[in-house]
């Protein structure tokens, strides 16, 4: 069977982008980098997620945040207060970073800083629950977010995401008791699709769950940082 003209371009793009991909993990390997790929739906809480995350690890990592938008740079904004190295990308009409884009931040990465400093890079994908899953930029980590207001079914109407994660962020469970929504079921959705995935309900309001999320971090950074020291959007 011949594969459609539509099918097979998809392929060529994937294929593509996985060599520039891999081109960027060589980069980050050589300097003793964790590469984080955040993504999520837009409104699942990224941003809110990397303001705790840097307040709370920067006195133990040296942190650098690469950060995808459609438009605007209001979120790198709200990470650059912070003291953080920030690099917005603004992708257009693209639904998603892409390897060659994540290059063009490295190499301005590169180009104003000594990157065998840094320990983490937090790559924060555009708002999608589809493409950012698809397209790797040369991260060592996939984070995905579902808000607990998305309700239980996201895991299954959108399986790539879920499959592909490394760890699955539950976000604004302060809501939670205002919701109908079964926390249990979803956890039983998303193990249906990835069941080794790590799983943290967390709320940036309140702190919940941050305390582990920021563990977990602790844990996958440290392979490489032993390579160098202790040891980045919407």
């Amino acid at each position: 069977m011949h594969q459609t003209f539509d099918a097979a371009l998809g392929i060529d793009l994937l294929h593509a982008n996985q060599a520039g991909a891999d081109h960027n993990r060589t980069h980050f390997d050589e300097w003793g980098i964790t590469c984080f790929n955040v993504m999520s739906s837009p409104g699942a809480g990224k941003t809110a997620l990397l303001e705790r995350t840097l307040a709370g690890l920067t006195p133990d990592l040296k942190i650098a945040v690469i950060e995808g938008d459609m438009t605007t740079e209001l979120d790198a904004d709200r990470l650059r207060r912070y003291n953080v190295p920030v690099i917005a990308i603004n992708t257009g009409r693209s639904c998603h970073l892409d390897a060659k884009m994540v290059a063009g931040g490295i190499h301005r990465l590169a180009h104003e800083y000594n990157p065998t400093e840094f320990d983490l890079v937090l790559v924060e994908n555009v708002g999608n629950l589809v493409c950012p899953a698809e397209f790797e930029v040369g991260e060592h980590v996939k984070v995905a977010l579902l808000s607990i207001t998305e309700g239980e079914d996201k895991p299954l109407k959108y399986p790539v995401m879920f499959r592909e994660a490394d760890c699955l962020l539950i976000t604004k469970m302060d809501l939670a008791p205002h919701l109908d929504v079964d926390l249990n079921q979803i956890i039983a959705n998303v193990r249906q699709m990835n069941p080794h995935v790590t799983i943290i309900p967390v709320s940036a309001k309140t702190g919940e769950g941050l305390s582990e999320w920021f563990d977990w971090v602790r844990t996958e950074v440290g392979p490489l940082a032993g390579m160098q020291s202790l040891v980045v959007g919407h």
